[in-house]
């Protein structure tokens, strides 16, 4: 289950991301992401350790105004997976347009999922399309393995 508070603060993610771990279900925490003075790199490091000493399983990066550029995505991913032995999962919304870019450079930077949508139901405030990322990382070491055809049926 992914919980999450808009505000970043660990102690309104607590009581939830216990009740999740006490029915012996996955508790992804999450930070949610923005930009400002005072979000730096520094402020999500320290909202991940935060995160981990709750007992998170997994952390997720949502994005939800899709404002997370590129290289902002492959340092944020590097940085976290070099400090922390801890599942990252990125969670963009395709508003902007560089939703598609964060997910490949979140990818290169080792991050262990990304959300995306079939393509019938993607793009502008959803996320970008499944189609589009399992044809970019085909014949790569990130090969997801789906089959196109099949994703193609589906969002028809």
């Amino acid at each position: 289950f992914r919980v999450f508070d808009a505000m970043n603060d660990p102690r309104n993610m607590k009581a939830a991301l216990q009740a999740v771990r006490s029915h012996g279900a996955h508790a992804q925490g999450t930070l949610s992401y923005t930009t400002s003075p005072a979000h730096t790199l520094q402020t999500w490091l320290d909202l991940t350790e935060q995160l981990l000493e709750t007992g998170v399983d997994s952390i997720a990066i949502k994005d939800m105004s899709g404002i997370l550029t590129p290289m902002a995505a492959y340092e944020l991913v590097s940085e976290i997976k070099k400090r922390y032995d801890v599942r990252l999962h990125l969670h963009c919304h395709a508003t902007t347009g560089m939703a598609e870019m964060a997910l490949l450079k979140a990818i290169e930077a080792g991050v262990d999922g990304v959300d995306t949508a079939i393509s019938s139901m993607s793009a502008t405030y959803g996320h970008p399309a499944t189609e589009a990322l399992v044809a970019t990382l085909a014949g790569t070491e990130h090969d997801t393995g789906l089959d196109i055809l099949k994703l193609e049926n589906i969002a028809a």
